[in-house]
This record gives C-alpha cells, structure tokens and sequence, in this order.
C-alpha cells in the first residue's frame, strides 16, 4: 500500500473525543485496541474502511482466564486422565494394554498363536487359587509393616483377598481335594513385589492398584464362568466383599490419589511404567486355570 496514501487517509479520521474513549480500568485486562490493527494491510485489492473505527470487545479479568493464560504459558503437557486424579492415569495405562476384544480402550495387538481352549480344571483352579493367596497374603502385609508411610493408608480398606481365599481353600479341603504348594508364578510375583516394596514404593503402588482393582472387573467375571463350568455355580468368597464394592473401590481410589499428589511427575510416570510388568505376572497366575 501507498505510504503517502495511507497517511493521508489516517488524518482524515474524524477526532474522538476523550469521553467516548474513557473505559474503566477494572473492568478489563487490558486497553482495548482498535480493529484497524488487526486487518492485514498487505491486501491491496481490498478496501480499508478506516472511518468506522471499532474497538474490540474487552475480556472480563477473571481467575479462571488468569489461570488458563498461566497455564498456557507454561506449555504443561497433560497426561491421559490427568484431569480426574492418578487413578484415572493408572486407569488408562492399564486399558491400553488390553487388545480390541477386550476392551475399547484397548491397543495391544492380538496373540497370533491362539490361547488354548478355554476348559478349567478344579486342580488348576486350585492351583490359581493358592497362588493368587500367596500374592495377597504378601501386599496385606507389605501395608500392614509400612516401610513407607502411604502403605499405611492402604490398611483394612475392605477389597482385603487373603482371608476369604483361605476359606474358599478350606471349603475345597472339606469337598475331599489336595490343596497344592504355591508354584513359580505365584512364588515370582510375591517374591518381586516383596523386593520392591523395600525401595521403590511409587512401582509398589502400581501393583498394589492393578492386583486388587483387575480383581474386582474381570476377576469376577471369570470367577462366574468357571464357577458355572466346574463349580456348579457356587460362589466362591474370593468374589464377594463386606459392603458395597462400588464405594470401597472409591474410598481406594481416593486415598491413590491422594498419596500421588506428593509425587513428582517423574515419579508418577515411574509407577505408570510398571504397569505392564503387572500384567505379565498377574498373567502368569492365571493361565494356571487351564494347567
């Protein structure tokens, strides 16, 4: 554009007077600019109407704007979930390691050699069974002795397995069957969790969420399948809770979250990362179903 052009066209703009400029402070964040600053003066095919000045609307200065400009700022990258809590993080690692068939949420490629069919046994039953006690016998008491004082939060929250899978074992006992000695999957896991409760409790943690809230989903859906193939239908004490489940899930998930507001984001991560090591090992116990 003209300069000389430009400049003569600026002159003729018809004085405002300052009443009709006066603004109150307060009221806005910052000095309303007029519109002519944001058209783009390098179109030379379009016209400038200079004359009919506009100020832009002001932005009302809230904490709500404040804090989004802050947080803006920052460049804080925002973890799936975060919004919601921890949990919700944990949540949402542990989804993605299911495959489509499992889950919705799920993006771990299908097996290509096919799991064997799907025929329990009570002697491998038994056997998951034992094992899956010898796991939570060693967690219950993890939180019990407390090497760190957020495993103290997690005592008597009520999702407790041990006792009731020691009846359930006591009840097989009665029916006339042998109740085997804990085998390598359930010997690895208690021996690996026991190690890791000792010097890294944020991974500790990971596990300690994935044992008892994987139960309490998809544990008690097969828990319901096998009872009804090899049970009879009976309902084992491994799959039923004092009170109702759904508000001591969240009393859980509350005292999680709370624990993981005084960890560092390096930290968090840390215990998100562990997540698949508890998939294999929890795995491990319950493929023995079909042993």
């Amino acid at each position: 554009m003209n300069t000389q052009l430009f400049g003569s066209k600026m002159a003729s703009i018809p004085a405002i007077s300052q009443s009709q400029l006066f603004l109150k402070k307060t009221q806005f964040i910052s000095t309303p600019k007029t519109s002519f600053f944001t058209i783009p003066i390098s179109k030379p095919n379009k016209s400038l109407n200079l004359y009919g000045l506009k100020f832009k609307k002001p932005v009302a200065a809230t904490a709500e704007t404040a804090a989004a400009a802050e947080e803006k700022g920052k460049g804080k990258k925002r973890y799936p979930g975060e919004g919601k809590g921890f949990v919700e993080e944990m949540r949402f690692v542990a989804m993605k390691l299911h495959t489509k068939d499992q889950a919705k949420e799920g993006e771990k490629e299908a097996q290509e050699k096919p799991l064997p069919k799907w025929e329990p046994s009570v002697d491998g039953y038994l056997k998951f069974l034992v094992d899956s006690k010898l796991v939570y016998d060693t967690l219950e008491k993890i939180v019990d002795k407390a090497d760190y004082p957020e495993y103290a939060e997690f005592r008597n929250t009520g999702l407790e397995r041990a006792e009731s899978l020691a009846k359930d074992l006591a009840w097989f006992k009665e029916q006339g069957y042998s109740i085997p000695e804990p085998s390598s999957p359930g010997l690895n896991y208690s021996a690996y969790v026991e190690e890791l409760s000792k010097k890294d409790p944020q991974a500790f943690i990971c596990h300690f969420y994935n044992t008892y809230f994987a139960h309490s989903a998809g544990g008690r859906m097969i828990g319901k399948k096998v009872a009804e193939m090899i049970l009879n239908g009976k309902e084992l004490e491994f799959y039923k809770w004092d009170g109702d489940l759904k508000q001591l899930l969240q009393n859980v998930r509350d005292k999680l979250n709370k624990v993981a507001e005084n960890w560092t984001r390096e930290e968090k991560n840390h215990c998100l990362e562990e997540t698949e090591k508890s998939f294999k090992f929890s795995g491990e116990i319950l493929r023995l179903i079909l042993s």
